[in-house]
């Protein structure tokens, strides 16, 4: 028995030993393309969380994992943008903090994971492209990265212990604005009634409020329809965005469960519920795949979501997401928002009053965000986070067929609610 007992706490210290190792930073490496875009690799011994976010001219790039002693504290780079990055350990994850040498007008920063590759030998890796001011990324200009939307969406804690999720900063312009504008003046001063692009027409629509005698009435005019607001769920159209895909597998559970997996599932439920009361259902995506394509810029995959609700008039937008967390202990449901019209905000109270009253875990309550998708689409839409993929508990529920259900049920009795 005696040795039946020493055995078996070998057994268990090697598996600790093996679970304190499972997600640290063996490396961290840079490299400038002929482009002049700086890229970060970062190194780590098994799947793990990320995010970015900029601090005045320093751009961090966070790893919930930790920092192996031989990772230097700092490395000298040679590039436009930088002549130095730090590695800060902070013990259950690690920044890697680039302070930058030019202000970028148009920032851009493109984050994305590569899954480890057996065959070559390669670690999973967290990347990090920064594109200067006068260099182009994949053809498709200096384009804003949305950092908490796709594909960074574990959260860095700020000065408040609130998420990256609330202080994200969207600019103002992009290159497709600028383009969408010219477009529009081009169309005013030549008195052309044809239909602009989808670009266009989400700009001249998007910033534009309601009036609040409006809310009374079925619709408001956006673009080149109308989206109604009441009347109940029949005859409604709305576009569901299942969040991440493809190559993008969003926020990773500690088990190595993907978000755009459930995102995906939960989606396909939500869309199944409005269907037989009614609604004229359209998803960004059915499968697991990139909206866009592979290889597309965030901007462009981003834009490719909300082209979709543009393209068929829908009455509203929603965007199903997975949350995470540095903090493993934070958890529950959250639904966020952009202004832009006098019925965003009472979309994202009837959705998140249904899940705050029917869930045993904490309420995080209505927020307002910059986030690409519900700001630059014209129609009320909302970006729900369904929990945090990163608190145990929740991990386990959001895997359960219950708690899917549950919550497709939830978010289209909210939906059905604002139509109410």
């Amino acid at each position: 028995m005696r040795k039946i007992f020493l055995l078996t706490l070998l057994a268990c210290c090697m598996l600790l030993g093996a679970v304190a190792q499972a997600s640290q930073i063996t490396d961290v490496k840079w490299g400038v393309n002929k482009a002049d875009v700086l890229r970060i690799v970062v190194d780590v011994t098994d799947t793990a969380g990320y995010a970015v976010d900029m601090e005045g001219d320093t751009l961090n790039l966070t790893v919930n994992a930790d920092k192996g002693a031989q990772v230097p504290h700092s490395k000298a780079v040679k590039s436009s943008l930088a002549d130095s990055l730090k590695i800060v350990d902070k013990g259950s994850y690690t920044v890697v903090r680039v302070p930058l040498k030019q202000r970028l007008l148009e920032k851009s920063y493109k984050a994305f994971v590569l899954k480890k590759d057996p065959a070559t030998g390669r670690p999973f890796r967290v990347v990090l492209d920064v594109t200067p001011r006068q260099a182009s990324y994949s053809g498709s200009g200096a384009a804003t990265t949305v950092v908490s939307n796709r594909p960074v969406v574990s959260n860095r804690p700020t000065k408040n212990n609130s998420s990256i999720k609330k202080n994200t900063v969207i600019k103002t312009t992009t290159a497709a604005d600028k383009k969408a504008d010219k477009k529009k003046s081009s169309s005013k001063k030549k008195n052309d009634n044809k239909k602009n692009t989808v670009a266009a027409k989400t700009e001249t629509t998007v910033n534009k409020p309601v009036n609040k005698s409006d809310t009374d009435k079925l619709a408001v005019i956006k673009g080149n329809g109308r989206f109604s607001t009441s009347g109940g769920l029949d005859g409604k159209i709305i576009t569901l965005d299942a969040g991440h895909g493809g190559s993008d597998p969003g926020a990773i559970g500690s088990d190595g469960t993907k978000e755009k997996n459930i995102t995906l599932a939960i989606t396909k439920m939500v869309k199944e519920i409005l269907e037989q009361k009614g609604a004229k259902v359209y998803m960004t995506r059915t499968t697991d795949v990139d909206v866009f394509g592979p290889n597309a810029s965030d901007a462009e995959e981003l834009q490719a979501r909300v082209n979709v609700g543009e393209k068929y008039n829908s009455d509203m937008f929603v965007s199903l997401h997975i949350n995470s967390s540095v903090n493993k202990n934070v958890g529950g449901f959250s639904t966020y928002y952009y202004p832009k019209t006098d019925n965003d905000l009472r979309l994202a109270q009837n959705i998140q009053n249904k899940l705050a009253a029917n869930f045993g875990v904490d309420d995080l309550g209505v927020r307002q965000a910059n986030f690409y998708v519900i700001k630059r689409i014209s129609m009320p839409a909302v970006l729900v986070e369904m929990c945090f993929i990163s608190n145990e508990k929740e991990l386990t529920l959001m895997k359960g067929q219950w708690f899917q259900k549950k919550t497709a049920r939830l978010i289209a009795e909210g939906i059905e609610k604002y139509f109410a």
